[in-house]
């Protein structure tokens, strides 16, 4: 199963302050591991709101909006993408993640949706395209 792994952000990520040497170091490690494991598919991490921006949909209509955005809990600050048997497998990786932020963080996971939880909506000409900008994205 794939997992987005999402970081929230804080007050500190969306202040743009960096993280120590000691984090890049002990966070890399992790990743390492992440990868030695096949765990790892991607990951990053993100700016601050402020330099971001925002698409609101209505109908047909579109309006941009710039950051910084408010709530700062509900932002996120990076990211993983990672194959995992299962969910109690990802839940055990990131208890081992080194703590992502200077003072209390969060981090989320969510299972990432696969075809079959589709159904039937997903037809076997929606499934062949699917599979067309997978590996095209693939192959960037």
């Amino acid at each position: 199963m794939r997992v987005m792994v999402l970081v929230k952000a804080t007050a500190d990520s969306e202040a743009g302050m960096m993280p120590s040497t000691e984090m890049l170091e002990a966070m890399g490690r992790f990743n390492e591991e992440l990868a030695d494991a096949g765990v790892m598919v991607s990951g990053e991490g993100l700016q601050p709101s402020a330099n971001g921006k925002r698409v609101a949909f209505d109908g047909s209509d579109r309006t941009v909006i710039d950051g910084p955005f408010p709530a700062t809990g509900e932002l996120v600050a990076g990211f993983w993408l990672w194959e995992v048997k299962d969910m109690a497998e990802a839940v055990e990786w990131v208890k081992r993640c080194p703590n992502p932020m200077s003072g209390p963080s969060e981090i989320e996971i969510r299972p990432v949706f696969e075809a079959p939880d589709f159904g039937d909506e997903l037809t076997p000409e929606l499934a062949e395209q699917e599979d067309r900008i997978r590996a095209k994205a693939a192959g960037r």
